[in-house]
């Protein structure tokens, strides 16, 4: 069943992805410029969505949280794989997936790369885990967590800031 929760949020990710203009390498290429905030505002209410709605089904029991550790060496490294695979393709794994199943078959090279790249991953983990993975541990942290609030004191300013920087960008034509 959960395969089944899978697809169909994949399928409505991706739907979203096209009706949003995110697929676009003109949006992608605006994004990376920092002259147009399609993106960011595609983002932006995805994260509030997901953030409201995790933490609604997770109040009501629906959900538990499964938070996992962070790690400053991990994400700084990482972040600039993806960072760097991004400039050079064009797109993000999201997008990359969801260009292809609009026939832009440039994605494809971005796919295998992703690939390759996961393959690379495993081979290198138990390496990494030892090294990489343990730079800057920080543990299972929130947040709200580490504010030493309730979540949802944390999530109602955040929403706010993120529905104005949306009001920003829009007035701004971004």
């Amino acid at each position: 069943m959960q395969l089944i929760y899978g697809l169909v949020t994949g399928v409505i990710f991706g739907f979203l992805l096209q009706k949003g203009q995110v697929l676009r390498y003109d949006r992608q290429l605006g994004a990376l410029r920092l002259i147009d905030f399609t993106i960011v505002k595609f983002m932006l209410s995805a994260i509030l969505v997901a953030m409201l709605g995790v933490y609604v089904l997770r109040d009501i029991g629906v959900v538990t949280l499964s938070i996992k550790s962070t790690g400053i060496g991990a994400n700084v490294i990482g972040g600039i794989i993806f960072g760097i695979g991004w400039a050079i393709l064009g797109y993000c794994p999201g997008t990359a997936a969801g260009a292809l199943g609009e026939g832009r078959w440039d994605a494809v090279f971005g796919l295998l790369g992703m690939i390759v790249g996961a393959a690379l991953y495993a081979e290198i983990y138990p390496l990494m885990k030892v090294s990489i993975l343990k730079w800057g541990s920080l543990g299972k942290i929130t947040l709200p967590g580490i504010l030493g609030l309730n979540a949802w004191v944390v999530i109602i300013p955040v929403g706010v800031i993120y529905m104005v920087l949306f009001y920003v960008f829009e007035k701004k034509n971004l």
